[in-house]
């Protein structure tokens, strides 16, 4: 009995899915903990910094991730090496010209007065390079579909903060600069035990070629567009929340945007075992299976995603309450998540027409379609808080970009790949009534 559970848990959705449960939970816990030992202004620069850190990240990871998983999925021994070694070459460039970008500031430090700038102009640089060898491991895994090293890494990054936290909590140590040092030391952990585990593939870095950078670098400038552009989609809340409304406003609304969690935990693993299924399918010239893919996975999470939208909007100020704390009860935070939680149901038909349009190498037309949210995005922002003054206009107005990418995405997609916008409901039906009938069946 044991080895035959052991055998239904060890497969690569179960894996995924408790890969991101796990980082979720832990990452929930770390918000639970820095909003109560920090105060709300310190946790408003803290978001800032993760927010900036975060989009100038993405120009790394946009850049190699999906051109990363779109090479290297099976293909010859010598061709993955290749495809490594110019993933590095590149992030190598990437990485030291964002750093020397940041240190020519350092020296300008001076002119500049408010502490949120100062933060990111102080540790972005260092933390981007410790990231480094982490994060291509993390893609490299999430490829070769390794999640139970991926979780294993996760785990030592996110679970050394943690602690570290809690022992400067226990020290009486807490202050917000000391919560950069450990975020520092603990990408620098995770990224020397990627590299000494041999994870990384830096060995491969010789192997690169210029053919091969060239290829990836071509496919590269469209899918950073779209990647920053939609880190910038999820960022432009912060940034003109903070514009219009204040630091304080940044910590309330970023309370339920990290219980969001509980739709990004089975839409992000879900993507990463899909992702490999469709470029593979692409890549064997299967284009039917590539459109079946993308209705079956997006139809059964989105109607998965309506009891999880339910629950959340019933126990919304429970969970708001829990993970903020008392002095974030009575704000907008409860409603706030209600509102995003309701908009979620539809998230899971946007990422996979985006993720699709790259696969069957379409980014450019990604790119237009993340350039066009982002634009819908911020006026709606703008226009929202200016009518209402305060952040549910920030909220309710983020239904308008998502309408404008499903649309737009689907009529990209379907002009290589033609399949209904309903088949998305209809496959997700059928697929949940078969998972529902299995279930029963086995249980009588």
């Amino acid at each position: 009995m044991l080895k035959k559970l052991t055998q239904k848990l060890n497969n690569k959705h179960f894996l995924s899915l408790a890969g991101n449960g796990v980082m979720s939970v832990l990452a929930m816990l770390t918000v639970a903990i820095l909003y109560r030992a920090l105060t709300i202004e310190e946790i408003g620069y803290w978001v800032f910094f993760q927010t900036v850190a975060v989009l100038l990240d993405t120009f790394r990871t946009g850049f190699l991730q999906i051109a990363l998983v779109k090479f290297y999925t099976g293909t010859t021994k010598e061709r993955s090496r290749e495809v490594i070694g110019s993933v590095w070459y590149l992030a190598i460039l990437i990485t030291g010209a964002l750093g020397l970008i940041n240190l020519a500031f350092v020296p300008f430090m001076h002119f500049f007065d408010n502490p949120a700038i100062l933060v990111v102009i102080q540790w972005f640089g260092l933390s981007f390079l410790a990231a480094l060898p982490s994060s291509i491991t993390s893609w490299i895994l999430q490829a070769d579909q390794k999640f139970d090293k991926l979780l294993i890494l996760r785990v030592i990054t996110q679970g050394s903060f943690i602690l570290s936290i809690i022992a400067l909590i226990l020290l009486d140590k807490m202050n917000l600069q000391a919560v950069f040092i450990v975020n520092l030391a603990s990408a620098s952990l995770a990224s020397l035990i990627a590299i000494f585990t041999g994870w990384s593939g830096i060995s491969f870095v010789f192997a690169k070629t210029k053919a091969c950078v060239t290829e990836i670098f071509h496919f590269g400038k469209f899918s950073v567009g779209t990647t920053i552009s939609a880190n910038m989609l999820r960022s432009a809340d912060t940034f003109i929340v903070a514009y219009m409304l204040g630091p304080v406003a940044i910590a309330i609304y970023n309370l339920p945007g990290r219980l969001m969690e509980i739709i990004e935990i089975p839409l992000r693993s879900t993507l990463a075992t899909a992702m490999s299924s469709l470029a593979k399918a692409f890549n064997n010239g299967n284009k039917r299976e590539v459109a079946y893919i993308l209705q079956k996975y997006a139809g059964t999470l989105t109607l998965a995603f309506v009891p999880l939208a339910l629950g959340a909007i019933i126990f919304a100020d429970l969970a708001t309450g829990l993970l903020g704390g008392g002095k974030y009860v009575d704000s907008e935070a409860a409603n706030l998540l209600r509102i995003m939680m309701v908009i979620a149901i539809f998230y899971p038909i946007d990422r996979f027409i985006a993720v699709s349009l790259d696969i069957i190498h379409q980014p450019k037309a990604n790119f237009i379609k993340v350039l066009l949210m982002l634009l819908v995005n911020v006026l709606g922002d703008i226009i929202g808080i200016y009518l209402t003054g305060n952040l549910y206009g920030a909220a309710v107005a983020t239904v308008l970009p998502l309408l404008v990418g499903i649309f737009y995405g689907y009529y990209c997609f379907n002009k290589h790949i033609p399949f209904k916008l309903s088949f998305i409901f209809t496959s997700g039906y059928i697929n949940v009534r078969k998972l529902l009938r299995k279930y029963i069946h086995k249980k009588a």
